[in-house]
């Protein structure tokens, strides 16, 4: 899903410059549009986008999304700041001030304070930040420009860390996305960013389109943000009217299909042995850790359960699928949690963190979570075998029975665990098993 982030410099009235845009976005397939200074006066009513409906918004920060969609959830959180939800992703688009250091300063501030309130939610944090993020992404002339300052740089660099963010477009030669002639000189700066969390990089192509703001078809003066990000938006729900045209006249485009509930359970399969998985956490797991206590959490059925148990350790399973008939242990404290192949028929990276957040809660502050997934190559094969669709960043296995399957890498299993408060286990076992991937982590004693 193309999702574009553009400081249109109040040009969105003209309409000449608007139809340059509608042009744009149609030869792109944009489907969101986040808009920094969109159109003046900043109270009055949105211009029409043609093909788009405006999802909130003024003057300021707008957003539109296209008509075949249906319309996220959007606020504003502060005049220089706008919310989006995008289904498992949240958006914060920013417009930061265009004249006073101190003042950037402490929106930054502020904005880490809004992006560690999400929990740990997946976040995009694109706009005109009216910094250059390091010093060479500000010139003035051929010299380091001081407009700004280090203060600033300080405070970014602390949202990033904080929020698990990624500059998706800090590249070593600076792109630079705005160019003025100030007192005879170019001023130069990259100034509208795209920061990413960490785990959706691999997932995400960000790229900055300058010829937007240049020739015959240019409609602002900054350069736009092409944001490709793994996401799968509702459709829009149809007109309520007796009959639509194309069921009277044959023509036209199909209807949407009928949003599916996901069903990860009916991937559970039917074991009547224990997994390799669990073999591999008894044969060479347990023992080097000191493990006496294990819960399986998303144990399906509960084979792994009875191995466990069999190999003389204290073992609870948990299943949220009741049928399995594994309900929520009253204990906590578990020596090691298990995680098999659950994270990879979760279908949103913010599924996988809650998932992650609530097996790490049963674990004993020092004490371990052990995740494995299917592999991409794995998952890649089978959706080319099985003729699977994509969605979100991976595929529908089975529409009809409303099932997700991603390959997902140790590094992705690492970086979204962080987001959930767990961090690598330094000299942990690697654990035997080919075609699979998996992280052994551990809960910080504080």
């Amino acid at each position: 899903m193309l999702l574009a982030s553009v400081n249109l410099n109040k040009r969105l009235g003209a309409s000449g410059a608007r139809a340059n845009l509608a042009t744009w976005l149609r030869e792109h397939g944009v489907k969101i549009v986040l808009a920094q200074e969109p159109f003046k006066p900043a109270d009055r009513t949105p211009p029409t986008l043609g093909g788009f409906a405006c999802a909130g918004g003024g003057g300021h920060l707008a957003a539109w999304v296209s008509e075949d969609l249906a319309p996220p959830a959007v606020s504003s959180p502060a005049p220089w700041v706008q919310r989006v939800e995008l289904e498992w992703l949240v958006v914060l688009q920013v417009h930061l001030d265009a004249y006073a250091g101190a003042s950037r300063a402490a929106q930054l501030a502020e904005l880490a304070t809004m992006a560690t309130a999400e929990k740990g939610r997946p976040l995009l944090v694109c706009g005109d930040f009216n910094l250059a993020p390091r010093p060479a992404d500000g010139l003035f002339g051929e010299e380091t420009s001081t407009f700004t300052t280090e203060a600033e740089r300080q405070v970014l660099q602390q949202l990033t860390r904080v929020a698990g963010l990624v500059d998706t477009t800090a590249d070593e030669a600076p792109v630079f996305t705005f160019e003025r002639v100030f007192n005879g000189k170019p001023s130069r700066f990259r100034c509208d960013l795209a920061l990413l969390s960490d785990h959706l990089t691999a997932t995400t192509t960000v790229t900055v389109d300058a010829s937007v703001r240049s020739g015959p078809a240019a409609f602002t003066d900054h350069s736009a943000l092409l944001i490709d990000l793994p996401l799968t938006l509702q459709a829009a729900e149809p007109d309520d009217v007796l009959f639509a045209l194309s069921e009277l006249t044959g023509d036209g485009p199909a209807a949407a299909p009928a949003r599916r509930e996901y069903q990860p359970h009916k991937t559970a399969m039917s074991r009547q042995a224990p997994s390799p998985a669990s073999r591999a956490v008894t044969e060479h797991l347990t023992g080097p850790l000191s493990v006496r206590s294990v819960l399986d959490h998303g144990c399906g059925r509960g084979a792994d359960v009875a191995h466990y148990r069999s190999a003389g350790l204290d073992a609870e399973g948990f299943d949220p699928h009741d049928d399995f008939g594994w309900p929520r242990p009253e204990r906590m404290g578990f020596d090691l949690v298990t995680s098999m192949f659950v994270l990879n028929v979760l279908p949103d990276p913010w599924q996988r963190i809650q998932a992650l957040k609530d097996a790490a809660s049963f674990a004993r502050p020092g004490g371990h979570v052990v995740v494995v997934t299917r592999s991409p190559e794995e998952i890649t094969k089978a959706a080319a075998d099985g003729g699977w669709s994509v969605h979100h960043d991976g595929f529908w296995s089975s529409h009809a029975k409303g099932t997700f399957q991603r390959g997902i890498t140790p590094g992705e299993i690492t970086a979204l665990a962080r987001q959930a408060g767990l961090q690598p286990a330094e000299g942990a076992p690697v654990l035997p098993l080919p075609g699979v991937c998996h992280a052994v982590l551990t809960k910080p004693t504080a």
